[in-house]
């Protein structure tokens, strides 16, 4: 990767992490331009060189963070599968996965939580598809499972997956506004043990 390319991404990572922060704190419509310019330390017509407009910058940043937690759950199947671990495995490891994604970045989480409630908004599409490419990683896992396991046949595999995806992420976000003395070993165990009880049909 050439020089350029490197100190745009960096900059591209600067203003999200600008943005974020001040959307979170005062909400999309109160952040101006020269206050997400301001708080990565760029100048104004650095923002509008890398992004056409503010509703531009933000959903490539929901774009971006979904794409993040979407490849950080894919890893963590793809590393059980090669560890020879099942199911049950892989989805453990995508719980914990998830739980260090928005422990990592709570204010990106929350944003998107908040998001999926506005109908209305420019970027709904982009949000739409981004969760739908993360909920197919669960899904994957889930379907691999219930072909394996007549007891579970008549399980709503998609619906299942979307659940999932929804409980450990406000879960998490939960866990980061009322509980932080809790570690994420403590989360991520309870929320194992209700998986462990409810999807039993599904994963051995």
């Amino acid at each position: 990767m050439d020089s350029s390319s490197t100190r745009r991404q960096n900059t591209r990572r600067k203003l999200f992490d600008a943005a974020v922060t001040l959307i979170a704190e005062q909400g999309f419509s109160s952040t101006t331009v020269d206050e997400i310019a301001e708080r990565a330390g760029v100048a104004k017509g650095t923002v509008y060189y890398n992004f056409a407009s503010k509703t531009d910058l933000f959903e490539e940043l929901l774009r971006h963070g979904m794409e993040l937690l979407t490849g950080a759950l894919r890893a963590a199947a793809e590393e059980t599968a090669e560890r020879g671990g099942g199911a049950a495995e892989a989805l453990d490891a995508m719980i914990r996965a998830g739980l260090d994604f928005v422990a990592r970045q709570p204010s990106l989480a929350q944003l998107y939580v908040a998001e999926l409630w506005r109908t209305n908004r420019a970027w709904r599409p982009t949000l739409t598809r981004v969760r739908q490419q993360a909920v197919e990683v669960i899904e994957s896992v889930l379907r691999e499972a219930a072909a394996e396991d007549d007891p579970a046949a008549g399980t709503d595999v998609a619906l299942t997956a979307s659940a999932l995806f929804g409980m450990v992420l406000v879960t998490a976000l939960d866990w980061q506004s009322f509980q932080p003395e809790r570690s994420v070993d403590e989360v991520h165990a309870s929320l194992a043990r209700v998986l462990q009880g409810r999807l039993g049909g599904v994963v051995r």
